[in-house]
């Protein structure tokens, strides 16, 4: 059965799209520590991102860090905190989540509620930004 990813990536479960290409897509998190908060995902559902080919996993990462790059040229915040927990969703994934202190990375925080509308803004602001963004 496919992954609640695997839904968002084919369409049939809608996302707040960052970024996409063949092999890759980021997304926000609806369930968010921080504004700007998102997903990046190999398309190919693997469950444990150490089960990823090396090629596809730097792959991956290279996709982030533009992702994140993009992030903090629209989200106010010292850095783009990065983890890798993979308990959640049985898809690999990587959140990238702006940070001022370390404590705004932490999990058992509660969410942070957004409007659509104010999702959708901000993937906007991100996806335009990922657009300019040269590694």
């Amino acid at each position: 059965m496919a992954s609640i990813f695997s839904k968002i990536v084919t369409g049939d479960i809608p996302s707040y799209k960052i970024a996409e290409d063949e092999n890759y897509y980021a997304f926000l998190d609806i369930n968010p520590l921080a504004k700007g908060h998102t997903l990046v995902i190999p398309k190919m559902e693997t469950d444990y991102i150490f089960d990823i080919e090396d090629e596809q996993l730097g792959g991956l990462l290279v996709f982030a860090k533009k992702v994140g790059k993009a992030i903090e040229s629209v989200i106010s915040c010292k850095r783009i905190g990065v983890t890798v927990i993979g308990l959640e969703v049985p898809h690999a994934h990587i959140h990238l989540i702006p940070l001022n202190t370390l404590y705004d990375m932490d999990f058992k925080q509660p969410k942070l509620s957004f409007t659509n509308d104010e999702l959708a803004q901000t993937a906007e602001k991100i996806r335009e930004a990922f657009d300019t963004i040269i590694l």
